[in-house]
This record gives structure tokens, sequence and C-alpha cells, in this order.
């Protein structure tokens, strides 16, 4: 199991923080965990009106995500799942979304959260999904990421020039 090793993150005064939360629609027991978890760990953050989005697969979030960096959003939390099959597709899928998600991040400098689950069986990704009787919950654990990268950042002055 991952999460072993994982740091605790205290994230403070972050409450005027403007922040997304990109949801792909496939596998919806496991999307409905993974946007709960976003959603509580938002409030319990004191951001009470995020902007929720779904796009129909996790191949559509780097595009979602590139367009709200764009319009002013402090950080991005990016969820979806793609388990594997029985085909190249799920490495297909998984690189496009995890390149395309760095990118977004690393060219506008709007902290991405990254809660896409890439898992080989439906059982691992419910155990992740943060619903009851689950082991981990990465919606909850990618805003927190993603939030607290942005307060860092904001953290950060201006160079002299």
């Amino acid at each position: 199991m991952s999460g072993k090793g994982a740091p605790e993150l205290s994230v403070r005064n972050v409450s005027d923080l403007r922040v997304a939360v990109i949801a792909a629609q496939w596998h919806e027991q496991v999307m409905d965990g993974l946007v709960n978890g976003a959603l509580r760990a938002l409030r319990d953050l004191g951001i009470d009106e995020p902007t929720l989005i779904r796009v129909p697969g996790s191949f559509e979030l780097p595009v979602a995500a590139k367009v709200l960096a764009g319009r002013g959003y402090d950080a991005i939390v990016a969820l979806g799942v793609v388990i594997r099959g029985g085909t190249p597709h799920f490495e297909y899928v998984c690189q496009g979304v995890t390149q395309g998600l760095t990118q977004v991040s690393v060219e506008t400098g709007v902290p991405v959260g990254f809660g896409v689950l890439t898992c080989d069986t439906e059982e691992q990704a419910l155990d992740r999904a943060g619903i009851e009787g689950s082991h981990e919950d990465k919606g909850h654990e990618a805003v927190t990421a993603a939030v607290a990268t942005a307060a860092t950042l904001r953290s950060v002055s201006e160079p002299w020039h």
C-alpha cells in the first residue's frame, strides 16, 4: 500500500484561495469518494466555495486544468481513475494524463493536485477512494497538497530585478 512516508502538512490562512476541483465521470463509486474527500478537505481548510466541474474521463483533465489555470485559480485539483485492462490503453491514458497535468502546472505556475488513481483493479481504486472501508483518501490528499503548495508559493516574494 502506498501512503507510507506521507508528510504531515500544516496548511493555515488559505480561506481566500480560489480552488477548482476537476473530476472525471468514469467509475462512479470511486469518483464520488474522491470528490467527497476533496470537498471535505476544502471545507476543513475554510475554503467554502470551490468550483467543481466534471469532465467525461481522466484524459480530459489536463485541458480543463489548463483553461482553469488561465482563469485565476490559485490551485487546481484533478481527480480521476484509470483501471488496467487487457490492452495498452491504460499506459497511454496514464502517461498522457500525468504529463498533461504536470505540463499545466509547470507552464502556468498554478499547483495541480494529482488525485488520479492508476490501479490494476477496481478493488485497489476503492481502497484509495476515501469511502467507508478505504485505507486511503486520495481526494483529500490531492487537495491538501495543492493548497499547501499554493500557500507556499504565495509566501515567496518576487525577486528584485
